[in-house]
């Protein structure tokens, strides 16, 4: 009984005190090209830092986006792509993920539905989160 009870007390204590347990970064997406560079640190406990300036919340369905990109983006990042950028090239993205970092221009978007999703967060992500015009 008095085992239990010394039990009880240390669970409760370590309840009480807050682990302060982080969540990992999803990725850090950066996009450069025309205007200001935009870049977004996404963290799986759903904020998001924008230009790295402060953590936002993030929506929940931003949130779920993220996560699903960042699972769908990973065998890009595992072979290390890297895709040049063509002459009708507006933006460049770079996705710095767990596992690698993944390099191409928006064009890319056309043949890669992986890269097409990327891009449609980071505009979602910018106006919606950051307030930025995207």
């Amino acid at each position: 009984m008095k085992r239990l009870a010394v039990v009880l007390a240390l669970s409760s204590g370590l309840c009480g005190c807050g682990l302060n347990v982080q969540s990992p970064d999803l990725f850090l997406l950066t996009r450069s090209g025309p205007g200001p560079q935009l870049t977004l640190l996404v963290n799986d406990g759903g904020t998001i830092a924008c230009n790295s300036g402060k953590a936002k919340p993030l929506s929940d369905p931003l949130l779920l986006q993220a996560r699903d990109l960042a699972t769908t983006l990973d065998t890009d990042a595992v072979s290390k792509l890297r895709i040049a950028a063509g002459a009708h090239s507006v933006f460049s993205y770079k996705v710095r993920l767990q596992h690698g970092t993944i390099y191409f221009p928006d064009t890319a978007a056309a043949t890669h539905a992986e890269l097409a999703q990327a891009e449609q967060f980071a505009l979602q992500a910018a106006q919606q989160a950051c307030g930025l015009s995207g």
